[in-house]
């Protein structure tokens, strides 16, 4: 509600009719049939894309929160950020305990549509907010043609490469296939003491992720052009197997990829630790902050470059539990502001989902960093988000399957096949 409201109230005392009209001001009529009188609280769950106390994403909302509750004063927002590897755990707490969040911004929302949690986007967003998103992401955020899912930012991956190393290790050029990836490895190993060659990060953060780049060099993947999941491939099981001869056996990547998380690789790259990985936009900012000089290119595959690469979307949902329609939609319309849109992207150097977003960060000549990731995003490959199952099965990707380069990939991957198929029977 805005200040003229509670402007309104203070006339409330000339009169039962003043009154009447008064407390008829004073109701939010959402119309889901919740009690809409009186002070409301947004409970909001957030992510945090910090890799550091003081760029963490608490600063970020805790301004957004601040600015709307000072144009929304009968509206507060209780804030929690959460780090990566535990949110999706807690959350899964909360909705179990009946402490359903009002917001949540996350990784994945589909399996919330499942259970019948959410919000359609059509009752939290106004028309022009909705209409401003980039027509490909909101596509993504549909499960059964409506969609849930309101995307929040996008990324696109490409592999990065120091370059100071490649020049102490007598490489010319960046990579192109898989055989090149282990022989500069294996010279950066020689030649450079104390550098992890490659980077593998296959630990709980975001080893889906991981997974997925490689899989498509191999020309796999999650699922099949049916959407019927494919986890253990021959194609996946090779990819793996490759990676278990090639790079971990043979010294040229972490000891233990299934417990390195994204967050470790980025930040040995950022401090010139790491010689190349798989990365994504954020990593160019962390970069030049450790002075590295690097350069970014396309994913080495198999036989040559990716011409598909990862790409993703994180995800903001609104749970139906507490009947805060309005309230809602207010607090989403405001932090879809190109103000805050911008300030969130420019922040961890990401990619926007809103059009006019795009536009300004695409025509104001200070994103030529980011040239690489807008040309690859067209044609990028998404995790299945509108399977309903896509959250379970990530999960279990993110538990186990990292251990696929330690233990036999035929065993790791068919145990997660098993799983996904149990998951699509139960749904």
């Amino acid at each position: 509600m805005n200040k003229k409201v509670l402007n309104l109230s203070a006339l409330c005392a000339v009169g039962v009719l003043a009154l009447t009209a008064c407390g008829s001001s004073k109701s939010s009529g959402s119309g889901d049939g919740s009690k809409a009188s009186g002070p409301v609280t947004l409970k909001l769950v957030a992510a945090d894309y910090g890799d550091k106390a003081s760029n963490s994403s608490q600063g970020y909302w805790g301004d957004v929160v601040k600015s709307f509750e000072t144009a929304n004063p009968t509206i507060k927002v209780d804030l929690q950020v959460v780090n990566w590897n535990d949110i999706d755990k807690q959350v899964k707490t909360m909705i179990q305990s009946g402490n359903v969040p009002d917001i949540l911004q996350t990784g994945g929302y589909a399996d919330k549509v499942t259970d019948k949690l959410l919000y359609p986007a059509g009752d939290v967003l106004s028309p022009a907010t909705q209409a401003n998103f980039i027509d490909t992401f909101a596509k993504a955020g549909q499960v059964g043609g409506t969609q849930y899912g309101i995307p929040f930012v996008s990324s696109a991956r490409a592999f990065f490469y120091n370059k100071a190393i490649f020049t102490q290790a007598g490489i010319a050029s960046a990579p192109q296939t898989w055989a090149d990836v282990k022989a500069d490895a294996a010279l950066i190993k020689a030649k450079v003491p104390g550098v992890t060659p490659y980077a593998l990060p296959l630990g709980p953060e975001e080893a889906q992720g991981e997974s997925m780049m490689w899989e498509l060099g191999n020309g796999g993947g999650y699922t099949d052009s049916s959407g019927k999941y494919t986890l253990n491939s021959q194609a996946n099981i090779d990819t793996f197997s490759w990676l278990k001869s090639n790079l971990v056996d043979a010294g040229l990547t972490y000891a233990n990829p299934a417990t390195t998380d994204r967050k470790t690789a980025f930040a040995d790259f950022a401090a010139g630790k790491a010689a190349m990985l798989n990365g994504h936009p954020s990593l160019i900012q962390m970069a030049k902050d450790g002075k590295v000089d690097y350069a970014a290119t396309a994913i080495p595959g198999k036989d040559g470059p990716l011409k598909s690469t990862l790409g993703v979307a994180d995800w903001m949902m609104a749970f139906n539990k507490n009947g805060h329609k309005d309230e809602i939609r207010k607090f989403l319309d405001f932090a879809y502001s190109k103000e805050n849109t911008l300030k969130f992207d420019e922040e961890y150097n990401l990619m926007p989902v809103t059009k006019d977003t795009l536009a300004d960060m695409t025509g104001s000549g200070k994103h030529a960093d980011l040239a690489p990731f807008f040309s690859l995003l067209p044609n990028a490959s998404f995790y299945p988000l509108g399977d309903t199952t896509w959250d379970a099965v990530s999960a279990e990707i993110k538990k186990s399957g990292g251990t696929a380069v330690s233990g036999d990939p035929a065993k790791v991957l068919g145990d997660l096949q098993k799983k996904a198929e149990a998951a699509v029977a139960d749904k």
